[in-house]
C-alpha cells in the first residue's frame, strides 16, 4: 500500500476516534480536511523546502515578536543586506510570498518595512530551486505562509516586548471556533530609535526613529462539506526617519546658504501596504480546487529635507511610488488515476502604477559651475499593466520509490515592454528506501521587472542642472529568462538526525538586479545582458522532545556583464569595465552560514541561541572587493508560568548581538549602492505575554 495512502487511512481513523470521543468538534475536523485539500492543490514537489513551525518560531529570539525577516535569515543560503533586504541563493529580492496558498501581488512585501507579524503564521515554508510549474514570475525564492486558524487551536494571547533604543512593542493574537465560522484576528505597534541599519557604528543611529502598525484578519466558513469561503485582509503603515552622518561638509551653496549640519537632514520614508483575498474553496474524491480575488494598494513616499539635500546632493527629490493591483488565480488538482495528479492553473493581475519625482535642483552656468537659484522639477510616469499565467503539469508516480512532476507555464506580460515565454518544468523525486530523498529538477524561468519600481525617464527635464546624469542613455529594463538546474539530497540519519545537501546553477539572459541611486532608500530594477549564479548548501537538523538544533552552511557565486538597461543611473567608466567582462553582482556573499539550538531544561522552560555568519558583501569599484566577514550571534531564555485562571503568562529575555560585534554590510560603494550601513550594536529585551 502507497505510503501517502496508508498515513492517509491512519490520519483518517484517528479524526474518526477523536470525534466520537468528542475532543475534536466538527467545524475544526472539517477545517482539517480543507487544509490538506488546499496542500494537494499546490505541492512542493521537487523544490528544496525549509520549514519553520510555530514551537520553533516561538523558540528562537523574540519569539511572535521578532521580524519574518529574522526567521528567514535561520534558514539556508539566505544572506542579510541593509533596509531589511534579503538575498537568497545569490538573488536580489525576487521573492514570492504565498497566504494559504495564494500568491500576494507584487508590492505587498516590498520597501524595509514588514507586512506581517510572526504571530500570525502557524507555519513558514521556504521554498527554492526548480519550482513547480504553478510558481511563476519571482522564483528566487517562495515564503509559503499558513495562518494560524482554530482548526491549529482556539485562544488568544496579548504581549508586550521592548528593550534597547527606545524599542517598544505591543501586539495581540486571537483564534475562535463560532457556530460553524473561523476567525483570526492580530495586531502589532511598534516604535524604535533604531528603524534601519544604520550608516555609522553608533550604538544609536542618529535621526532613525521608527513607528510601524500592522494587523491582519481572517475568516472562513464551510458552506458545505465540500465549499469553503474565506477572505484574509491585511495591513502595514510604517514610517521610517532616514538615519544621518555627522560631520559632512557641503558641496553646494543654495538658498544662500554653504553651510549645513548634517545630523540635522530631515529625510523620512513611509510605506503602506493594503491588500484583500476572498478564497473559494471545493473538494471532492478525486479533485480539489480553489478559486481567488485579490485587491494590494501598495505606496512608499520619502520626503526629503529639501534644503540639506540640496547642499550636500545638489539635488533633493520627494520621490513617491504607487501600485493599485487586481487579480484573479485559479488552481486545481484533478487525481486522473492512482498513478497520475494532473494539476493546472491559470491567473491574471492588472496593475496601475505611479511613479513621481519631485526635484529641486540648481541651474549650471555656461561654464558648468551652479548658480544658487533652485528651482522645481517634476517627473511623473502612470501605467496600467496586465500579467497572464496559465500552467498545467502532471504528477505522475513512475513506480513506488520514483515520482516525476512535469509541466509546462505559459506567461505574458504587458507593461513597459511586451513579452511572453513558454517555460517547461519537470522534476524527479526518488526515495530509494526510508528516511532518504533525492530530488533533481529543471525549470525554464520568466521574471518580468516590477512594474512599480521603474523610475520616470524624462532626462531631457534635468539637463544643464545639478542632477544631470553623467550619460543619458537609458534603455528599457526587460524580462530576466533563465534555465535552473536544482539538486536536493535529503538523509534522515536517525531517528533525530537529518542531513541534507543541495546544489544550484542559474543562466540567465537579461539578469535583473536593482539598485538604490540616490537618498530615496528606493530601488530600482535594471539589467545585465548576461549572469550566472550558482553554489552549493549543506544542512542538519535535530529534532527531539527537549533539544531542536540546526546548521546551515551555502557557499555561492553571483556574477554577470554587461548594464544593459538604465545605464544613466552608472558612471560611464563603470558602465565601460562591466561590458568588457564579467563582475561579481553586489549583494553576491560567498559564505553564508546560519545555526541555532532550542533547548527546553524543564517544562514550559526555552533557551535559544542563534548564529549568522558571513563572508561579506561586494564593494568598490565595479564590485571587485568585498566588505569584512562577520559573525553575531544571539540568545535568548522564555519561561512560561501557569495562572490561577488557566491562563499562561510568559515571561522572555533576548541579547541582540551578544558580543557586541561592529559589524559593517555596507561601505556605501559597489553597483548600485546608495550608502554605507552596520548591524544593530548589542541589544537587550524582555517581554510579558499572557496566553488564554
Amino acid at each position: 500500500m502507497p505510503r501517502r495512502l496508508l498515513a492517509a487511512l491512519i490520519l483518517t481513523s484517528a479524526t474518526a476516534m477523536a470525534q466520537e470521543a468528542g475532543s475534536i468538534p466538527d467545524t475544526v475536523v472539517n477545517a482539517q480536511r480543507f487544509d490538506a485539500a488546499r496542500r494537494n492543490i499546490s505541492p512542493a514537489l521537487g523544490a528544496s523546502a525549509t520549514t519553520l513551525d510555530r514551537q520553533v518560531i516561538e523558540g528562537l529570539p523574540g519569539g511572535s515578536d521578532a521580524p519574518v525577516r529574522a526567521l528567514l535569515l535561520q534558514t539556508p543560503g539566505v544572506a542579510q543586506d541593509s533596509f531589511g533586504e534579503l538575498h537568497v541563493r545569490g538573488e536580489h529580492r525576487a521573492l514570492q510570498y504565498r497566504l494559504n496558498g495564494i500568491t500576494l501581488p507584487e508590492g505587498v512585501a516590498g520597501g524595509f518595512g514588514a507586512f506581517l507579524d510572526a504571530r500570525a503564521i502557524e507555519t513558514l515554508s521556504i521554498l527554492t530551486g526548480a519550482l513547480p510549474a504553478q510558481f511563476g514570475y519571482r522564483t528566487g525564492g517562495v515564503i509559503d505562509l499558513t495562518l494560524r486558524s482554530p482548526s491549529q487551536g482556539e485562544g488568544g494571547s496579548a504581549s508586550v516586548y521592548g528593550g534597547s533604543r527606545g524599542t517598544i512593542q505591543s501586539g495581540f493574537d486571537h483564534a475562535i471556533a463560532l457556530e460553524g465560522w473561523e476567525l483570526f484576528a492580530t495586531g502589532s505597534f511598534m516604535r524604535s530609535d533604531q528603524g534601519t541599519e544604520g550608516p555609522t557604528s553608533a550604538r544609536t543611529p542618529l535621526h532613525n526613529r521608527t513607528e510601524q502598525g500592522r494587523g491582519l484578519f481572517y475568516i472562513s466558513r464551510a458552506l458545505d462539506d465540500r465549499t469553503r469561503l474565506s477572505f484574509i485582509s491585511g495591513a502595514a503603515i510604517n514610517n521610517f526617519q532616514i538615519a544621518n552622518i555627522p560631520g559632512q561638509v557641503p558641496s553646494y551653496t543654495a538658498f544662500g546658504l554653504s553651510e549645513f549640519d548634517s545630523a540635522r537632514l530631515n529625510g523620512r520614508q513611509g510605506e503602506r501596504n493594503i491588500f484583500n483575498i476572498l478564497a473559494l474553496q471545493h473538494r471532492q474524491d478525486s479533485y480539489d480546487a480553489q478559486i481567488a480575488m485579490f485587491q494590494r494598494n501598495s505606496q512608499t513616499q520619502y520626503r526629503p529635507d529639501n534644503t540639506g539635500e540640496v547642499l550636500f546632493n545638489g539635488v533633493a527629490s520627494d520621490v513617491r511610488r504607487r501600485s493599485n493591483a487586481y487579480g484573479l488565480q485559479a488552481d486545481s488538482a484533478w487525481r486522473v488515476a492512482p498513478a497520475h495528479t494532473i494539476r493546472m492553473g491559470v491567473s491574471v493581475i492588472a496593475d496601475s502604477t505611479l511613479a513621481q519625482n519631485r526635484s529641486i535642483v540648481l541651474p549650471l552656468d555656461e561654464s558648468g559651475a551652479t548658480l544658487d537659484d533652485p528651482f522645481g522639477i517634476t517627473d511623473r510616469r502612470s501605467r496600467i499593466g496586465w500579467t497572464w499565467g496559465a500552467y498545467i503539469q502532471d504528477e505522475w508516480r513512475i513506480a513506488e520509490s520514483l515520482t516525476m512532476n512535469a509541466g509546462l507555464r505559459a506567461d505574458y506580460v504587458d507593461a513597459y515592454v511586451k513579452a511572453g515565454q513558454v517555460s517547461p518544468r519537470v522534476n524527479l523525486v526518488w526515495t530509494p528506501r526510508p528516511g532518504t530523498r533525492i530530488a533533481l529538477g529543471y525549470a525554464r524561468y520568466f521574471t518580468p521587472p516590477a512594474q512599480d519600481l521603474i523610475t520616470p525617464g524624462a532626462l531631457n527635464l534635468f539637463a544643464n542642472t545639478s542632477a544631470a546624469p553623467l550619460n543619458t542613455t537609458n534603455s528599457r529594463v526587460r524580462p530576466e529568462r533563465s534555465h535552473y538546474l536544482n539538486l536536493a539530497v535529503q538523509q534522515r540519519a536517525t531517528e533525530n538526525l537529518t542531513l541534507g545537501f543541495g546544489a544550484f546553477y542559474k543562466d540567465a539572459r537579461d539578469l535583473l538586479d536593482l539598485g538604490q541611486f540616490g537618498s530615496a532608500v528606493v530601488y530600482t530594477p535594471f539589467n545585465y545582458s548576461h549572469g550566472q549564479v550558482y553554489g552549493v548548501e549543506f544542512t542538519g537538523q535535530w529534532r527531539s522532545r527537549s533539544l531542536d538544533a540546526y546548521a546551515n552552511l551555502a557557499l555561492s557565486r553571483a556574477a554577470a556583464r554587461e548594464i544593459t538597461s538604465g545605464q544613466f543611473n552608472f558612471d560611464p567608466e563603470e558602465l565601460a569595465y562591466i561590458s568588457q567582462r564579467q563582475v561579481r553582482l553586489d549583494h553576491d556573499q560567498t559564505v553564508t552560514a546560519s545555526a541555532g539550538v532550542i533547548y527546553r531544561p524543564w517544562q514550559g522552560a526555552r533557551a535559544t541561541a542563534t548564529l549568522l555568519v558571513g563572508s561579506g558583501l561586494r564593494r568598490g569599484f565595479a564590485n571587485s572587493e568585498k566588505v569584512a566577514a562577520y559573525g553575531t550571534g544571539n540568545i535568548g531564555f522564555a519561561q512560561d508560568i501557569a495562572a490561577p485562571d488557566g491562563g499562561v503568562w510568559t515571561l522572555r529575555a533576548d541579547v541582540i548581538n551578544v558580543t557586541d560585534t561592529v559589524t559593517q554590510l555596507r561601505d556605501g560603494s559597489g553597483i548600485g549602492v546608495g550608502a554605507p550601513q552596520f548591524l544593530a550594536r548589542r541589544g537587550f529585551y524582555v517581554g510579558l505575554s499572557r496566553r488564554l
